[in-house]
């Protein structure tokens, strides 16, 4: 049955869903209901233009129920829409409203009868019925097929209470029915068939469109909750990740990624040992989290990636997931930038962070690694070492920022290279040329 039920409306959403889900969902339906007070506002507004140009066929008679119908109709619809803006309209209203909007439209096509002096049988041949199904569609909008049912049901038994009263209510029965299709088209006979066909189409229209909108709500609400889960998980992983990741056209598996040209610069606030021990664990978070908001901000405004955050160190990335043809100048004004910040600024009103920065510039993989259950999109290679290894070097050349002979070669006019010495970063063999950086 499970089987069966989850082919039919499609599968069911988990069963608890998290409070900012539901607060989600309610949202959206309530903002449904404004827009369906304001297609049915247009709907008797359409109704009442077509009422005021039409010619009128019945004008000999005293009794003309259209325009206190559309009237009728028209009031309560502008008291549900400002309603519907001023509140949250409860269930029982809603269930009621949907009630009454049949009940209108059920009693003006009664009442044609009356109007155009016929005998009863006369108004089920109203092209009026067709709005019944207007006013399901409607219901709709707001993605709950509670409603779509009520307003099938509601449209059914009016429509079954007015083939009644045409057959009991003033003739007797025989007198009425026919099986003659032509009698049936041409006079005020009844064809039971036919109005047992408009009964059942009402009814499976209303069934198509409530098991549409039980798989379209079951679906919405696996949207809206992945949407908030990658909302809250976009705040651990960089944004431009995050949007790659959500874009792909397939899911991503371990060692999905790209090589390219890229630049990585490493940061390490200097003496971050010393200065964690003389603040209280919640005083220590405080102040990292300030520190990391006002690199960000630099980092951002050049257009880099956070990649990883290792204690008070970071890993930044230029045009691995945001191109940048300046990569490289990129990243050397973000260093200078953080160093620019980290003197000026006190943070948590008393400490200064002096950061040291390694930056390098070559070929990088950028991508997933890890298992099918359990991914880490980041970037890796040699390079990428090469550029952790210079962070730690400016302890021992008592510099702040160090660059490569790559990266230098790669910003072009507009900084200062001063060059340090050549080093052998472990795992390779020929040396590396180091150079500290400055602007002009």
């Amino acid at each position: 049955m499970k089987k069966l039920s989850d082919f039919v409306f499609g599968e069911r959403p988990q069963a608890h869903l998290p409070e900012r889900v539901r607060r989600a969902i309610v949202d959206l339906q309530v903002n449904s209901e404004i827009l369906i007070g304001w297609a049915q506002l247009c709907l008797v507004l359409f109704f009442l233009l077509l009422y005021s140009v039409a010619p009128k066929t019945s004008e000999g008679t005293a009794f003309m129920p259209v325009p206190w119908v559309l009237g009728t109709y028209l009031a309560f619809t502008l008291g549900r829409l400002y309603a519907a803006y001023r509140c949250t309209l409860p269930r029982w209203f809603l269930m009621t409203s949907v009630v009454i909007d049949m009940a209108l439209l059920m009693g003006l096509i009664w009442s044609f009868h009356l109007q155009y002096e016929q005998p009863a049988s006369f108004y089920l041949k109203a092209p009026t019925l067709l709005y019944v199904f207007i006013f399901i569609g409607i219901r709709a909008l707001r993605f709950d097929p509670k409603y779509v049912i009520a307003a099938g049901l509601a449209g059914a038994s009016g429509w079954l209470f007015l083939l009644w009263y045409a057959l009991f209510g003033e003739n007797r029965i025989e007198d009425l029915t026919t099986r003659d299709y032509v009698l049936y088209m041409t006079s005020n006979r009844v064809l039971i068939g036919a109005e047992i066909d408009k009964v059942l189409s009402i009814l499976v229209v209303t069934a198509i469109l409530a098991i549409a909108l039980i798989r379209a709500q079951r679906m919405l609400t696996r949207e809206v909750a992945d949407a908030a889960a990658a909302a809250e998980l976009s705040r651990f992983v960089p944004p431009e990740i995050a949007d790659r990741i959500t874009s792909a056209d397939h899911a991503m598996q371990p060692g999905d990624g790209e090589t390219r040209e890229a630049s990585v610069l490493f940061t390490d606030i200097e003496g971050f040992s010393t200065i964690s021990e003389k603040l209280s664990p919640d005083a220590l978070v405080r102040m990292l989290n300030e520190y990391f908001a006002a690199v960000s901000e630099v980092i951002e405004r050049h257009g880099g990636a956070i990649n990883q955050f290792q204690g008070d160190a970071m890993l930044v990335t230029f045009n691995t997931v945001t191109p940048d043809e300046d990569h490289a100048a990129s990243a050397v004004k973000t260093a200078l930038g953080i160093q620019r910040i980290t003197e000026e600024r006190l943070f948590c009103n008393e400490f200064r962070l002096p950061t040291r920065c390694g930056v390098n510039t070559g070929d990088i993989v950028s991508g997933a690694i890890g298992t099918p259950d359990r991914l880490l999109y980041t970037v890796h290679g040699d390079e990428v070492n090469i550029a952790a290894r210079l962070e730690q070097l400016n302890k021992e050349y008592g510099t702040y920022v160090l660059v490569t002979e790559q990266t230098a070669k790669a910003v072009g006019d507009g900084f200062s290279f001063d060059e340090m010495g050549e080093v052998t970063v472990r795992g390779r063999a020929a040396p590396t040329c180091v150079m500290t950086v400055r602007e002009t």
